[in-house]
């Protein structure tokens, strides 16, 4: 037990019974916020304790962020060193080894697995993290080091970039923190080879949540034409070359990451059957249209529209759009699948704009699949946000 650690208290009207079911935050307007309080550097361990002075959990403070305080143990005593981060990196990475027989991954699930704001994805022997909140930042190293303890990886990449980091009032930074790094990493998955730059490509180089959403959507692509919108290094595109597709075409804003899936396609023998069109993807598939293109399935997985509850109406407006416009360009009978990464677009919001869209095109569908993100990617029951991901799969009626 550290003595002079501090203590932080919830307000009398603070729902404490939801910290001992197991929420895992506290937000700004539920904490007494004194001078002591405020003047706690980001990323402070403290006590928290009911409005009666109850003890509830051992916590990490960031007096700039909206979330307040994040649950880090429910024992308040518990000490966060080397031997604390690995036994949570342990306990992560059993399930893991349970799912998969190759060390490709997300390991840790922020909240999920115990480590509030923390983000670890291993590509074998290299690991990427994300630091996203003030307590990870602060214990980069001791980090580091359990991981290199539990997992053996050799190099590891400090992800510092994205909309997390800037709430918790962080400085963006990528970099090497242990190792070294030769050019991009194969990555195998469902077949297929990725090819993931894990110091200059979006998040952590690959989006490894898709990968039971890219499973099922093999199952449509035998001799199919595919298309493949906000593809990304060949996401879907790449699932749907190794399942046998006759040809597949890629389209996304960024030149680097088509390059990724070119190599991707090259490294599978499917280059042949592998295209690529670098442009905004609204406008692509309305050019598609006029060009009288069809495909029996086309995948749209585009980023967060709806980010936040703010942004929400303008987001569901932009799943519809796609779903129109997509929709457009399904062959009769073909298959259409749209996803949804934004968790403030619940399931029932984002299947009824994608209906909506789907029924502006003309057309009518049927859902045949509804995918999430795969298991090591958990849910936090207590916690929406951890269960972000959506597919529907529809097959469009003749």
């Amino acid at each position: 037990m550290t003595d002079t650690r501090p203590t932080v208290r919830l307000r009398p009207k603070a729902e404490a019974r939801a910290i001992r079911h197991g929420f895992p935050w506290v937000y700004a307007d539920e904490l007494v916020t004194d001078r002591r309080t405020k003047a706690l550097a980001p990323g402070t361990l403290a006590r928290l304790e009911d409005a009666e002075r109850q003890p509830l959990a051992l916590v990490a403070v960031n007096p700039q962020s909206k979330i307040i305080a994040r649950v880090l143990d429910r024992d308040p005593d518990a000490e966060v060193d080397a031997t604390w981060f690995e036994d949570r990196l342990r306990h992560a990475v059993a399930l893991r080894d349970r799912l998969y027989d190759a060390p490709f991954y997300r390991l840790v699930h922020a909240e999920a697995d115990g480590l509030p704001g923390l983000v670890i994805d291993r590509f074998g022997d290299a690991a990427v993290i994300q630091p996203n909140t003030a307590w990870t930042e602060a214990r980069l190293d001791m980090l580091a080091g359990a991981l290199t303890a539990v997992t053996g990886v050799t190099t590891i990449v400090k992800n510092g970039s994205g909309r997390a980091r800037v709430l918790e009032g962080l400085d963006e930074e990528t970099g090497i923190l242990r190792g070294d790094l030769a050019g991009s990493l194969p990555v195998p998955m469902n077949g297929a080879t990725y090819v993931a730059d894990l110091l200059g490509g979006q998040k952590t180089g690959l989006f490894f949540d898709q990968r039971d959403n890219h499973a099922f959507a093999q199952k449509l692509a035998k001799g199919a034409r595919v298309l493949d919108v906000f593809s990304h290094v060949g996401g879907f595109a790449l699932a749907a070359l190794a399942a046998g597709a006759d040809r597949a075409l890629a389209v996304d804003g960024s030149a680097p990451a088509l390059e990724l899936a070119e190599q991707g396609a090259a490294a599978m023998g499917a280059a042949d059957r592998f295209a690529t069109r670098k442009a905004d993807a609204f406008d692509c598939m309305t050019a598609l249209a006029e060009e009288g293109a069809e495909f029996d399935l086309v995948i749209c997985d585009p980023p967060a529209f709806a980010p936040s509850k703010q942004a929400l109406d303008a987001g569901l407006r932009a799943y519809e759009r796609v779903a129109r416009l997509a929709a457009a360009l399904v062959a009769p009978g073909g298959y259409l699948a749209l996803c949804s990464c934004s968790h403030a677009a619940d399931l029932a919001r984002f299947r009824a704009a994608s209906a909506r869209g789907i029924g502006k095109a003309g057309r009518r569908g049927q859902i045949i699949h509804t995918g999430y993100a795969a298991p090591d990617h958990p849910v936090l029951p207590h916690l929406a946000e951890s269960g972000y991901l959506k597919a529907l799969f529809f097959r469009l009626m003749p």
